[in-house]
Formats: structure tokens, sequence, C-alpha cells
């Protein structure tokens, strides 16, 4: 059973203009797509209530609020077991420096993505909330000289 939901081109439009500006105005959607901004704004209810678009996201640049140097940590848990992983799952979404948690097959068990001010405090990061805790086995570190972001996400075109 799958989880997708129907979308139509106009709908598909809507997605990408949304996903380069979540400022976009109703008015302005609507112009661009092609249709009145009443329907505008039904299709863009109905995409929420469906669970297609969970929210809108405000972005930060991190150098500018203090936490100019960002890693991703490959983390081993040892043994990897339901009772330790929702703690550390837990801790790790509640530190201030995680921007983002993936949990992983293969020899790594987490990734996570985190914005530190610079090599020291990093350190600190990982030697006091990572390597500390019983569970954790292993951290490697990778320290990320330069992120884009890509396009916005779309559903597979049909083949």
């Amino acid at each position: 059973m799958s989880d997708s939901v129907a979308l139509d081109p106009v709908d598909l439009q809507i997605l990408r203009l949304l996903q380069n500006d979540a400022r976009t105005t109703y008015r302005e959607l609507a112009a661009e797509v092609g249709v009145a901004a009443s329907t505008c704004l039904d299709r863009v209810a109905r995409l929420r209530r469906s669970g297609v678009i969970l929210g809108d996201q405000l972005r930060l640049d991190p150098a500018k609020i203090g936490r100019g140097l960002q890693a991703l940590l490959l983390v081993q848990v040892r043994p990897h077991r339901r009772e330790l992983i929702g703690p550390f799952v837990d801790r790790v979404r509640s530190l201030p420096e995680s921007r983002a948690l993936f949990h992983l097959t293969g020899p790594d068990d987490y990734l996570v993505q985190v914005a530190v001010a610079d090599a020291a405090d990093l350190q600190r990061l990982v030697l006091d909330e990572f390597t500390s805790r019983r569970e954790v086995a292993r951290v490697d570190t990778r320290l990320i000289f330069q992120q884009w972001d890509c396009g916005p996400l779309l559903p597979r075109a049909a083949s």
C-alpha cells in the first residue's frame, strides 16, 4: 500500500514554487500557475491536510550566528538495541549544535550534522556529548567545507 498522494501538474507547479520560496503569496502563486487565488488557497490547504506539505521553515546562516564550522559525525552505537537508541536519539535531538540526525544501515548507525563555533567547540561536543556516552562505540568526524541546496523535491516522473 502506498502513502502517495495523487498530484496533478498544477499541484506540482505549486509545490515547486513554494519550495523555492515559501513566502510566495497565494496571489503570486495563482498568477504563476494560471488558476484563481481562491483555487490556489484550496489546493495548498489540501496539500497540507494530506501531509504533502509538512510545514514552513526559516533557514539561518550558521556562520552569522556564531556557528561557522559544520561537521558530519558518523556514530556507532553498541549494542544497537532499542532501549539504548531511544535515549541516544532524544539526547542528540536536544543538542543546540544538532542540525540533522539520520539512522543508517551499514557500519555506522547514525549520521549527525552539527554546527559549532570552531574546532575546539567541535572537540568539546564530540568528547562531552558523544564519546562520553556508554553506548557510543565510535565517532568519526568529517568537516563540511561547503554545502549546496538542491532543487525542489517532486514525485518521480511516470515511466
